[in-house]
């Protein structure tokens, strides 16, 4: 068995069934073992596009996403796509083809330190050689699954890919789930027996650990509203009677929100890893007058806020543990849960006018209600996180920790390849839609069903809207309108240009019985956006 084969036989006992990215001489022979082991090769245009549609495989099995790049160029394409999953916590097997080290002791084309580059931005970075393969791949899979998730990068030599292995497989077991106990254990159970106005605040920790359970049953005994991180929308289905939805990005909605977790006197985060969070969202709540126990999956090197009592460990165990024997009574007693959820129904109302409000209620409500959504970066992102409901978890997925362009067609792709029947839309902006144009083309050569909408303003239509607050001139936001109905067709998809309701409803139909992608054009004014979140 070659080094390569060890690698992919490896990457399929964790799930693994699809690889992504961009060939080139250098990892033929890994692309070879992969397709051998039973994990397809899918070639996107783009490394970075490669490296999200990687993403969209994970939320849909749980298996780390697998991203293959060849040597400098092809590698390096990838870095911001290897950062965000750093930053969104996304579990990802990064392999990349290398010069031998024998040839790069006296040869210079295409030969940088790859290691070098990645150690920053992944969780580790290994060399693969033939002696140690089992080891390295294994490894690797656990560095990127346990604790917060994130990338982990192989740097694989030529010559090793094609060596033989040596030695046998060695798996480790897997990491038991822990929960508190002791002092800190009873201290957090007495506040919580004790709460008058408890409050739930959950984050991107409680989706990797599937806390969902917890969550709800959590939130029913003690009768505490619960506010998510945008990642962690649905652990909670937001049409139940204490969901409080997303937050973190709309100032619109933090005005709020803010002086509601102000009210509470005892605060339970659950998994809320802040690297979502806005500036708003420093420091909300005082540990000095409020019980705040923050239960998450590593050590607060933060500082985005503190806590009374800091739990590392298992999300759903630890609420588990934490929950008081008998459900709660006569919590928040002055209507204020309600008061909060009508304040968020007026800021955000479903519009009867168009523009991209009415865009987005519009697809939640022709769209069947198991649909997945991604959002890219920009304007419409802030207002479709808090329009979007929803009911279960990962029915949102976006860039949240870094906040990338171009991610929402490949994020939808991803999803799509590994749920081929289920209805996927992936919302953009047209600058961002342009940033990944090219997998289109992808998407008509894997004959991918899904529906893109993009917002066509001709305009960075959020840095637009700072420029002018700021009282700048207009500089740099604005491009030439563009057709991306014709696009769509050009590429071998479905294309529609919208400007009503009617039509918007008319294409989305149409889209889910296209036997091909749709691209839907909602065109809209350039200061839609003004005053919306």
């Amino acid at each position: 068995m070659r080094a390569a084969d060890v690698v992919a036989k490896r990457l399929y006992e964790a799930g693994c069934r699809w690889a992504f990215g961009m060939p080139g001489g250098e990892v033929l022979t890994l692309m070879d073992a992969l397709e051998k082991a039973g994990i397809t090769f899918v070639l996107c245009k783009h490394e970075n596009a490669a490296g999200f549609m990687a993403e969209g495989t994970y939320h849909r099995t749980g298996a780390p996403g697998i991203m293959v790049a060849t040597v400098g160029p092809g590698a390096l394409n990838g870095i911001n796509v290897i950062e965000n999953a750093h930053q969104d916590r996304v579990p990802m097997i990064v392999l990349t083809g290398c010069v031998d080290a024998e040839q790069a002791a006296v040869y210079t084309h295409q030969v940088l330190d790859q290691p070098r580059v990645f150690r920053p931005i992944t969780k580790e970075t290994f060399t693969l050689n033939a002696g140690s393969a089992h080891v390295i791949i294994d490894k690797a899979l656990a560095i990127a699954t346990e604790g917060r998730p994130g990338p982990v990068h192989i740097d694989v030599p030529i010559s090793v890919a094609d060596a033989p292995a040596q030695g046998t497989g060695i798996l480790r077991a897997p990491a038991s789930a822990v929960a508190p106990v002791g002092p800190d254990l009873d201290r957090a159970r007495a506040a919580l027996a004790g709460a008058k106005r408890p409050l739930i605040v959950v984050g991107l920790d409680a989706v990797v650990e599937g806390a969902s359970a917890a969550i709800l049953t959590a939130a029913e005994m003690l009768g505490a509203p619960v506010i998510t991180t945008y990642k962690a929308k649905g652990l909670l289905p937001e049409s139940h009677a204490l969901s409080l939805g997303g937050a973190g990005l709309s100032p619109k909605n933090d005005k709020v929100l803010l002086p509601f977790v102000a009210q509470a006197d005892v605060i339970l985060a659950v998994g809320y890893d802040p690297i979502e969070m806005r500036p708003g969202w420093q420091n909300p709540w005082d540990p000095a007058t409020q019980m705040v126990i923050d239960v998450t999956a590593a050590p607060n090197h933060h500082y985005m806020h503190q806590s009374s009592m800091n739990i590392i460990g298992d999300c759903g165990a630890s609420v588990m543990a934490l929950l008081p024997d008998a459900a709660l009574s006569g919590v928040w007693p002055e209507g204020e849960i309600a008061a909060v959820q009508a304040a968020l129904n007026d800021a955000f109302p479903r519009p009867d006018t168009w523009g991209p409000a009415q865009v987005i209620a519009t697809c939640q409500d022709v769209l069947p209600k198991d649909t997945l959504a991604t959002a890219d970066s920009g304007a419409h992102r802030i207002l479709l996180s808090q329009m979007w409901r929803c009911d279960f978890p990962r029915a949102l997925t976006q860039s949240s920790g870094f906040c990338t362009m171009g991610c929402a067609v490949p994020l939808a792709m991803g999803a799509q390849i590994a749920e081929p029947d289920r209805t996927i839309v992936s919302f953009s902006g047209d600058a961002g839609l342009l940033m990944v144009a090219g997998e289109l083309a992808t998407a008509a050569e894997l004959g991918l069903k899904t529906i893109f909408v993009v917002f066509v303003d001709a305009s960075l239509a959020l840095i637009e809207l700072k420029q002018r607050q700021r009282q700048l001139p207009n500089t740099g936001v604005d491009f030439a309108p563009f057709n991306f109905a014709a696009m769509a067709q050009a590429f071998g998809g479905q294309g529609h240009r919208v400007q009503s309701q009617a039509e918007l409803q008319t294409a989305l139909k149409a889209a889910q019985s296209a036997d091909s992608f749709t691209v839907i054009a909602a065109e809209i004014d350039r200061k839609s956006y003004d005053g919306a979140f």
